[in-house]
Protein backbone atom coordinates (compact mmCIF):
# COMPACT_ATOMS: atom_id res chain seq x y z
CA UNK A 1 0.00 0.00 0.00
CA UNK A 2 1.33 3.60 -0.94
CA UNK A 3 1.04 6.03 2.21
CA UNK A 4 3.36 9.31 2.89
CA UNK A 5 3.91 10.81 5.87
CA UNK A 6 2.70 13.90 6.44
CA UNK A 7 6.24 15.33 6.27
CA UNK A 8 6.14 14.38 2.55
CA UNK A 9 2.87 15.93 1.82
CA UNK A 10 2.53 19.43 -0.38
CA UNK A 11 0.52 22.21 -0.86
CA UNK A 12 -0.29 20.90 -4.24
CA UNK A 13 -2.01 17.44 -2.85
CA UNK A 14 -4.75 19.13 -1.61
CA UNK A 15 -5.33 21.98 -3.76
CA UNK A 16 -3.87 21.26 -7.01
CA UNK A 17 -2.23 24.10 -8.58
CA UNK A 18 -4.25 24.28 -11.62
CA UNK A 19 -7.42 24.53 -9.71
CA UNK A 20 -5.94 27.39 -7.48
CA UNK A 21 -4.85 29.49 -10.58
CA UNK A 22 -8.65 28.47 -11.82
CA UNK A 23 -10.30 29.82 -8.64
CA UNK A 24 -12.06 33.02 -10.17
CA UNK A 25 -13.46 30.89 -12.91
CA UNK A 26 -14.64 28.15 -10.49
CA UNK A 27 -16.30 31.11 -8.40
CA UNK A 28 -18.55 32.08 -11.70
CA UNK A 29 -19.56 28.31 -11.97
CA UNK A 30 -23.02 27.45 -10.45
CA UNK A 31 -25.80 25.07 -10.68
CA UNK A 32 -28.03 27.65 -13.13
CA UNK A 33 -27.95 25.52 -16.06
CA UNK A 34 -29.52 22.56 -14.50
CA UNK A 35 -33.17 22.67 -15.35
CA UNK A 36 -36.36 20.93 -13.64
CA UNK A 37 -37.77 18.35 -15.36
CA UNK A 38 -36.34 15.69 -17.71
CA UNK A 39 -32.71 15.88 -18.75
CA UNK A 40 -31.74 15.64 -22.56
CA UNK A 41 -31.70 18.19 -24.94
CA UNK A 42 -31.80 20.72 -22.45
CA UNK A 43 -29.06 19.27 -20.88
CA UNK A 44 -26.92 22.52 -19.34
CA UNK A 45 -23.69 23.95 -20.60
CA UNK A 46 -21.67 21.91 -18.21
CA UNK A 47 -22.95 19.09 -18.96
CA UNK A 48 -22.42 19.88 -22.56
CA UNK A 49 -18.63 19.55 -22.06
CA UNK A 50 -18.56 16.25 -21.15
CA UNK A 51 -19.80 14.92 -24.42
CA UNK A 52 -21.25 11.63 -23.53
CA UNK A 53 -24.67 10.18 -23.85
CA UNK A 54 -27.25 12.12 -22.22
CA UNK A 55 -30.05 10.69 -19.50
CA UNK A 56 -33.20 11.98 -19.19
CA UNK A 57 -34.30 12.40 -15.40
CA UNK A 58 -36.48 14.07 -13.32
CA UNK A 59 -35.00 16.42 -10.22
CA UNK A 60 -35.38 15.33 -7.15
CA UNK A 61 -36.74 16.50 -3.95
CA UNK A 62 -33.41 14.83 -2.11
CA UNK A 63 -31.36 17.19 -3.64
CA UNK A 64 -28.63 19.52 -1.66
CA UNK A 65 -29.98 23.09 -2.40
CA UNK A 66 -27.70 26.50 -2.20
CA UNK A 67 -24.48 25.27 -3.17
CA UNK A 68 -22.19 25.82 -6.41
CA UNK A 69 -21.52 22.85 -8.51
CA UNK A 70 -18.06 21.85 -9.08
CA UNK A 71 -17.21 22.67 -12.67
CA UNK A 72 -17.53 18.92 -14.92
CA UNK A 73 -13.56 19.21 -15.52
CA UNK A 74 -12.74 19.05 -11.96
CA UNK A 75 -14.96 16.22 -11.52
CA UNK A 76 -13.69 14.54 -14.09
CA UNK A 77 -10.22 14.70 -13.46
CA UNK A 78 -9.78 15.03 -9.71
CA UNK A 79 -10.35 11.63 -9.03
CA UNK A 80 -9.26 8.78 -6.58
CA UNK A 81 -9.42 5.19 -8.25
CA UNK A 82 -6.95 3.23 -7.29
CA UNK A 83 -7.13 0.53 -10.42
CA UNK A 84 -6.26 3.20 -12.46
CA UNK A 85 -3.36 4.16 -10.42
CA UNK A 86 -2.91 6.36 -7.30
CA UNK A 87 -2.61 10.20 -8.74
CA UNK A 88 -5.24 12.43 -8.79
CA UNK A 89 -4.96 12.61 -12.75
CA UNK A 90 -4.59 8.40 -13.50
CA UNK A 91 -7.98 7.46 -13.42
CA UNK A 92 -8.91 10.38 -16.62
CA UNK A 93 -5.27 9.76 -17.95
CA UNK A 94 -6.44 5.83 -18.24
CA UNK A 95 -9.88 4.90 -17.49
CA UNK A 96 -10.73 5.10 -21.18
CA UNK A 97 -9.50 1.12 -21.84
CA UNK A 98 -12.42 -0.04 -19.28
CA UNK A 99 -15.00 -1.30 -21.36
CA UNK A 100 -18.73 -0.29 -19.75
CA UNK A 101 -21.08 -2.80 -22.02
CA UNK A 102 -21.66 -5.25 -21.59
CA UNK A 103 -22.05 -5.30 -17.83
CA UNK A 104 -23.60 -7.40 -15.68
CA UNK A 105 -24.09 -6.75 -11.64
CA UNK A 106 -24.43 -10.13 -9.83
CA UNK A 107 -26.92 -9.53 -6.79
CA UNK A 108 -26.75 -12.41 -4.72
CA UNK A 109 -26.41 -13.77 -0.63
CA UNK A 110 -29.52 -13.66 1.46
CA UNK A 111 -32.12 -12.60 -1.06
CA UNK A 112 -35.06 -14.63 -2.75
CA UNK A 113 -34.65 -12.94 -6.24
CA UNK A 114 -31.04 -13.16 -6.63
CA UNK A 115 -29.13 -13.43 -10.38
CA UNK A 116 -26.87 -11.87 -12.65
CA UNK A 117 -28.76 -8.56 -14.06
CA UNK A 118 -27.61 -6.62 -17.44
CA UNK A 119 -27.43 -3.16 -16.39
CA UNK A 120 -29.89 -1.92 -18.69
CA UNK A 121 -32.30 -4.36 -17.00
CA UNK A 122 -31.36 -3.23 -13.57
CA UNK A 123 -32.65 0.35 -14.56
CA UNK A 124 -35.31 -0.41 -17.00
CA UNK A 125 -37.82 -0.22 -14.12
CA UNK A 126 -36.85 2.71 -12.72
CA UNK A 127 -37.17 6.63 -12.96
CA UNK A 128 -33.73 8.06 -12.92
CA UNK A 129 -33.23 10.91 -10.24
CA UNK A 130 -31.37 13.85 -10.57
CA UNK A 131 -29.60 14.70 -7.01
CA UNK A 132 -26.93 17.40 -6.27
CA UNK A 133 -25.14 15.49 -3.45
CA UNK A 134 -21.88 16.74 -1.87
CA UNK A 135 -18.95 14.49 -1.69
CA UNK A 136 -16.35 14.27 1.09
CA UNK A 137 -12.90 12.59 0.69
CA UNK A 138 -11.07 11.25 3.84
CA UNK A 139 -8.16 13.66 2.50
CA UNK A 140 -10.04 17.01 3.37
CA UNK A 141 -11.27 18.18 0.16
CA UNK A 142 -14.91 18.26 -1.14
CA UNK A 143 -16.83 18.38 -4.37
CA UNK A 144 -20.69 19.38 -5.01
CA UNK A 145 -22.08 16.98 -7.62
CA UNK A 146 -25.62 16.59 -10.00
CA UNK A 147 -25.73 12.85 -9.83
CA UNK A 148 -28.23 10.92 -12.19
CA UNK A 149 -28.88 7.23 -10.91
CA UNK A 150 -31.80 5.15 -9.08
CA UNK A 151 -32.31 4.77 -5.26
CA UNK A 152 -30.27 1.41 -4.37
CA UNK A 153 -33.37 0.40 -2.09
CA UNK A 154 -35.53 0.25 -4.98
CA UNK A 155 -32.73 -2.55 -6.33
CA UNK A 156 -32.51 -4.36 -3.32
CA UNK A 157 -36.33 -4.34 -2.46
CA UNK A 158 -36.89 -6.18 -6.57
CA UNK A 159 -34.37 -8.96 -4.95
CA UNK A 160 -36.37 -9.15 -1.48
CA UNK A 161 -33.64 -9.46 1.10
CA UNK A 162 -34.41 -12.79 3.36
CA UNK A 163 -34.30 -12.13 7.18
CA UNK A 164 -30.71 -13.19 7.45
CA UNK A 165 -29.25 -10.43 5.32
CA UNK A 166 -27.93 -7.52 8.07
CA UNK A 167 -25.53 -6.15 5.77
CA UNK A 168 -24.34 -5.36 2.08
CA UNK A 169 -21.13 -6.30 0.31
CA UNK A 170 -20.18 -4.30 -2.73
CA UNK A 171 -17.21 -5.42 -5.69
CA UNK A 172 -15.83 -3.34 -8.16
CA UNK A 173 -15.08 -5.30 -11.26
CA UNK A 174 -11.14 -6.46 -11.37
CA UNK A 175 -9.32 -6.68 -14.71
CA UNK A 176 -5.70 -6.03 -14.62
CA UNK A 177 -5.98 -5.89 -18.86
CA UNK A 178 -8.34 -3.11 -18.19
CA UNK A 179 -7.21 -1.37 -15.44
CA UNK A 180 -3.12 -1.06 -15.11
CA UNK A 181 -3.23 -0.20 -11.05
CA UNK A 182 -4.60 -3.71 -10.29
CA UNK A 183 -1.30 -4.94 -11.74
CA UNK A 184 0.13 -3.39 -8.39
CA UNK A 185 -0.19 -4.05 -5.16
CA UNK A 186 -1.37 -0.90 -3.96
CA UNK A 187 -4.79 -2.31 -2.29
CA UNK A 188 -5.56 -6.20 -2.29
CA UNK A 189 -8.16 -6.24 -5.51
CA UNK A 190 -10.86 -6.92 -6.27
CA UNK A 191 -12.00 -3.34 -4.20
CA UNK A 192 -14.97 -4.30 -1.63
CA UNK A 193 -17.38 -2.22 0.34
CA UNK A 194 -19.96 -2.15 2.59
CA UNK A 195 -23.01 -1.19 4.09
CA UNK A 196 -25.59 -1.45 7.09
CA UNK A 197 -28.65 -2.96 5.75
CA UNK A 198 -30.63 -0.28 6.90
CA UNK A 199 -28.26 2.38 5.60
CA UNK A 200 -28.30 0.60 2.30
CA UNK A 201 -32.06 1.14 2.26
CA UNK A 202 -31.96 4.49 3.13
CA UNK A 203 -33.46 7.47 0.76
CA UNK A 204 -30.44 8.94 0.24
CA UNK A 205 -28.29 5.95 -1.01
CA UNK A 206 -27.98 5.86 -4.65
CA UNK A 207 -26.50 4.03 -7.52
CA UNK A 208 -25.53 6.58 -10.20
CA UNK A 209 -25.48 5.83 -13.47
CA UNK A 210 -24.35 9.64 -14.55
CA UNK A 211 -23.46 13.32 -13.95
CA UNK A 212 -24.26 16.52 -15.11
CA UNK A 213 -27.08 15.09 -17.56
CA UNK A 214 -24.73 12.43 -19.16
CA UNK A 215 -23.91 8.91 -18.57
CA UNK A 216 -20.87 8.15 -16.04
CA UNK A 217 -17.05 9.03 -17.71
CA UNK A 218 -15.18 6.04 -16.73
CA UNK A 219 -12.96 7.26 -14.08
CA UNK A 220 -15.73 8.88 -12.11
CA UNK A 221 -16.74 4.79 -12.12
CA UNK A 222 -18.71 3.91 -15.13
CA UNK A 223 -21.05 2.58 -15.89
CA UNK A 224 -22.68 2.03 -12.13
CA UNK A 225 -21.42 3.31 -8.66
CA UNK A 226 -22.60 3.98 -4.61
CA UNK A 227 -23.07 7.20 -3.85
CA UNK A 228 -24.16 7.25 -0.12
CA UNK A 229 -23.55 11.24 0.82
CA UNK A 230 -23.28 11.06 4.27
CA UNK A 231 -20.00 8.99 4.47
CA UNK A 232 -16.71 9.92 3.04
CA UNK A 233 -16.15 9.37 -0.44
CA UNK A 234 -14.17 5.68 -0.20
CA UNK A 235 -17.52 3.74 0.53
CA UNK A 236 -19.31 5.03 -2.76
CA UNK A 237 -17.00 2.43 -4.89
CA UNK A 238 -17.10 2.54 -8.20
CA UNK A 239 -17.80 0.27 -11.28
CA UNK A 240 -19.57 -2.33 -9.46
CA UNK A 241 -19.92 -6.33 -10.98
CA UNK A 242 -21.77 -7.49 -7.13
CA UNK A 243 -23.55 -7.15 -4.94
CA UNK A 244 -24.03 -9.68 -2.09
CA UNK A 245 -26.42 -9.20 0.92
CA UNK A 246 -24.72 -11.25 4.07
CA UNK A 247 -25.64 -12.15 7.74
CA UNK A 248 -21.52 -11.10 8.63
CA UNK A 249 -20.13 -7.46 8.37
CA UNK A 250 -17.72 -6.95 5.21
CA UNK A 251 -14.73 -6.03 5.56
CA UNK A 252 -14.10 -3.41 3.38
CA UNK A 253 -10.57 -2.91 1.36
CA UNK A 254 -8.95 0.08 3.14
CA UNK A 255 -10.41 -0.80 5.96
CA UNK A 256 -8.29 -4.32 5.26
CA UNK A 257 -4.73 -2.12 4.51
CA UNK A 258 -5.34 0.31 7.42
CA UNK A 259 -7.99 -0.59 10.15
CA UNK A 260 -6.46 2.23 12.04
CA UNK A 261 -7.54 4.71 9.90
CA UNK A 262 -10.17 3.45 7.83
CA UNK A 263 -13.17 1.94 9.62
CA UNK A 264 -16.12 -0.08 8.58
CA UNK A 265 -19.35 3.04 9.42
CA UNK A 266 -16.54 5.86 7.95
CA UNK A 267 -19.55 8.60 8.55
CA UNK A 268 -18.32 12.04 8.46
CA UNK A 269 -17.48 13.12 11.53
CA UNK A 270 -15.45 16.81 11.77
CA UNK A 271 -14.75 15.41 15.86
CA UNK A 272 -12.96 12.67 14.41
CA UNK A 273 -9.34 12.93 13.33
CA UNK A 274 -7.62 11.03 10.52
CA UNK A 275 -4.11 10.25 12.09
CA UNK A 276 -2.52 12.35 9.82
CA UNK A 277 -4.80 15.56 9.29
CA UNK A 278 -7.89 16.80 11.06
CA UNK A 279 -11.43 15.86 9.37
CA UNK A 280 -12.76 19.26 11.10
CA UNK A 281 -12.08 21.64 7.88
CA UNK A 282 -12.06 20.87 4.17
CA UNK A 283 -10.99 22.23 1.21
CA UNK A 284 -14.40 22.86 -1.76
CA UNK A 285 -12.35 22.04 -4.87
CA UNK A 286 -12.37 25.24 -6.97
CA UNK A 287 -11.77 27.51 -3.41
CA UNK A 288 -9.42 28.89 -1.67
CA UNK A 289 -9.82 29.05 1.65
CA UNK A 290 -11.43 25.88 3.64
CA UNK A 291 -14.46 25.49 4.74
CA UNK A 292 -15.92 24.13 8.05
CA UNK A 293 -16.93 19.91 7.97
CA UNK A 294 -20.56 19.51 8.38
CA UNK A 295 -21.34 16.36 10.64
CA UNK A 296 -22.54 13.48 8.70
CA UNK A 297 -21.08 16.04 5.88
CA UNK A 298 -24.12 17.92 6.36
CA UNK A 299 -27.30 15.28 6.59
CA UNK A 300 -27.37 15.05 9.50
CA UNK A 301 -30.94 15.87 9.49
CA UNK A 302 -31.99 12.62 7.44
CA UNK A 303 -29.57 10.09 8.77
CA UNK A 304 -28.29 11.02 12.09
CA UNK A 305 -31.13 8.99 13.92
CA UNK A 306 -29.65 5.36 12.18
CA UNK A 307 -26.50 5.69 14.85
CA UNK A 308 -28.51 6.81 17.98
CA UNK A 309 -26.61 4.84 20.60
CA UNK A 310 -23.76 4.35 18.50
CA UNK A 311 -20.02 5.93 19.95
CA UNK A 312 -19.33 7.64 16.71
CA UNK A 313 -15.91 8.24 17.74
CA UNK A 314 -15.31 4.27 18.41
CA UNK A 315 -17.13 3.23 15.83
CA UNK A 316 -15.48 5.55 12.95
Amino acid sequence: MLIRRADELTWRDVTPNALYLRRREFMRAAAAGLVAGPLAAMASPLAAQGGLAKLNATKSPLSTTGEELTPYKDVTTYNNFYEFGVDKDSPSKYAGSLKTRPWTVVIDGHVKKGGQFAIDDLIKPHQLEERVYRLRCVEAWSMVIPWIGIPLGDVLKRVEPTPQAKFVEFTTLNDPNQMPGVRRRSLEWPYIEGLRLDEAMHPLSLLALGIYGEVLPNQNGAPIRLVVPWKYGFKSIKSIVRIRLVDKQPVGSWERAQPSEYGFYSNVNPEVDHPRWTQSRERRIGEFFKRKTLMFNGYADQVASMYTGLDLKKNY
